[in-house]
């Protein structure tokens, strides 16, 4: 199969092909059809496999394709975070780049009189998170009165990130005769709680096992001793020649203690999270995508949106205390079929974490330990008991990887 199979607008398959891409992944083959069929869609996929172009390509070919003459928005992609909003919106700005579409990005954290400038200028879809939007709306910048398609991207993480009220406030001001497709990358009760209200009779696509990690990922969980984190985090980068690691913190202050520290280790690394600015954000991800920056530390805001090509480390300081954001955590590597490798840092008190983690990928992380950064014996893990030196050398011997 092929893009042309779908009977893509030929402005669509010329982007595609200076993309480099000639296969749709599993998702784009599903979903696409089903879109241009004009369903509702509800979509679960792996991070990193292309759910953004499985929405935005069939958007763009029926919008173009569409006679109708609208200074309005057309269609609404709302996400959680700012990095996902500028990543999708660059996506849909790369894929119409031949059409007569114009796509506008609004976000939080900068000002908004520019945004309004650009809206100003004439809309056609609109890539946004939820409370930059309301401020549109307020201020009457916005009419969402004739809208065809309304997307929620990484749904999941709106509701974790407590949106729904913003969503429902939302969807007063959207038509109830519209296209909605919701994609995410895990589903749980709440999301489908939520589809019931939004979508009419959808298109249920699932292409992988729900809530799997990817395949594609190594997963490994050392343990040690919470004081020697910081330790072990800097011997593996540094040993090993890592040259673009992502690291996850649980807390914003644990992010810039972390990359303060790992600096005095010699290695250039920044922070980011909700409390940076825009700019002091944008400029981090540059320099990490450039190599300037050797390593990233960031909270889970930056866990969805962040697509970093060929990013082959990450590494969990933390785990989290949503089970789920685990997945989207180790999902920023192993992107577009390459390999990857995920490390989380276990201390004793960290253990029910990782039972949470277990129980919705279903499968089990290999446990060891680090030569020279075992556990202290009088560190409890439930996975290893409180043994002596057999077990001690035991373990260490396993501790290697192939």
């Amino acid at each position: 199969m092929s893009f042309a199979s779908f009977g893509l607008n030929p402005a669509l398959l010329q982007a595609i092909e200076s993309k480099g891409y000639s296969q749709p992944t599993p998702i784009q083959s599903e979903a696409i059809p089903a879109i241009l069929n004009r369903q509702d869609v509800m979509a679960g996929a792996q991070t990193g496999t292309g759910k953004t172009a499985a929405f935005a390509l069939p958007i763009l070919h029926l919008l173009e394709a569409s006679e109708e003459v609208n200074a309005r928005v057309q269609a609404l992609v709302l996400t959680p975070t700012r990095e996902l909003a500028q990543q999708v919106g660059k996506s849909f700005q790369q894929y119409g780049a031949h059409t007569s579409l114009r796509t506008v990005v609004a976000y939080g954290g900068v000002s908004i009189n520019n945004q309004l400038s650009v809206v100003k200028q004439g809309v056609d879809i609109l890539v946004a998170t939820p409370g930059r939007l309301i401020d549109l709306l307020g201020r009457q910048a916005i009419d969402l009165s004739c809208l065809s398609f309304f997307v929620l991207d990484e749904a999941d993480r709106m509701l974790d990130m407590g949106f729904i009220d913003d969503i429902k406030r939302i969807l007063r001001s959207v038509p109830e005769t519209r296209q909605t497709l919701l994609f995410s990358a895990t589903f749980d009760d709440a999301i489908f709680k939520l589809s019931q209200k939004l979508l009419h009779d959808p298109a249920l696509i699932e292409v992988d096992q729900r809530n799997a990690t990817a395949s594609q990922v190594e997963q490994i969980a050392y343990e040690v001793d919470k004081h020697r984190k910081r330790e072990i985090t800097s011997f593996l980068i540094g040993s090993k020649n890592w040259q673009q690691v992502l690291i996850f913190t649980r807390t914003k202050k644990s992010a810039d203690d972390l990359a303060k520290e790992m600096c005095k280790d010699g290695l250039k690394t920044e922070a980011i999270h909700g409390d940076k600015s825009q700019g002091a954000r944008e400029r981090a991800l540059e320099g990490f995508k450039d190599g300037s920056i050797r390593v990233l530390v960031a909270t889970d805001v930056a866990s969805r949106g962040l697509d970093i090509p060929q990013l082959s480390y990450v590494i969990n300081y933390e785990l989290p205390h949503n089970a789920e954001d685990y997945i989207h955590r180790i999902g920023r590597t192993g992107r577009a079929g390459e390999t990857g490798l995920a490390i989380s840092l276990l201390s004793a008190d960290e253990t029910w974490l990782l039972d949470e983690i277990h129980k919705i990928i279903d499968t089990r992380l290999m446990q060891q330990w680090l030569p020279g950064y075992e556990p202290s014996l009088e560190q409890d893990f439930a996975q290893k008991p409180k043994a002596g030196r057999g077990n001690r050398n035991k373990n260490r011997g396993r501790s290697r990887r192939r």
